[in-house]
């Protein structure tokens, strides 16, 4: 395989570090919402919450280090697998602040504040009202798949240049030494 530049161990820490917090937060938003209301539904909600608040701040720090380090030159590929990526990159990044605000404000609005971590109460983005919450709910709901959605191509396509193209597009994000 051609040696490529790699991203910056920050880029890189950012990056798997969001992409397990999604991968759970996901996970738990399927699993809560199935269940039935409980003390165990509650507390699920709550670090529902806390991890997303976090993926929040998270995600304006990898943006900020985006902004500020530019990333390695891109590998050959055709141009509209570059356009592809680039469109599903902005995507994801536009999403990784879409989610979490939605869902902030959903629990605002239905009159549940969020106080991360159980320690820190958070200001509520919109004021308590049950006809927004009912507007919003579905509105996290459908911007979370999205997300999902683009994230299953975003790893089949890094999956794609590992076997197929063997251009070690993915060795560029992979933790540790190239």
């Amino acid at each position: 395989m051609p040696s490529t530049p790699r991203y910056t161990g920050p880029a890189i820490a950012f990056h798997w570090l969001l992409a397990l917090a999604l991968f759970g937060l996901f996970g738990m938003g399927l699993y809560m919402t199935g269940l039935s209301m409980s003390p165990t539904r509650l507390k699920l909600y709550n670090w529902h919450k806390w991890a997303g608040v976090t993926v929040l701040a998270l995600s304006f720090l990898r943006l900020a280090w985006r902004l500020t380090h530019r990333p390695p030159a891109d590998v050959a590929m055709p141009a509209w697998q570059a356009r592809a990526a680039h469109a599903a990159h902005v995507a994801l990044y536009v999403l990784f602040f879409a989610v979490p605000l939605a869902g902030w404000a959903y629990s605002s609005a239905a009159g549940f504040p969020v106080v991360w971590f159980g320690v820190l109460p958070l200001p509520d983005l919109v004021a308590p009202n049950r006809e927004l919450a009912e507007a919003i709910k579905p509105l996290h709901w459908i911007l979370a798949y999205t997300m999902a959605a683009i994230v299953v191509v975003h790893v089949a396509g890094a999956i794609k240049h590992q076997l197929v193209d063997r251009d070690g597009l993915l060795r560029r994000m992979w933790p540790g030494r190239a």
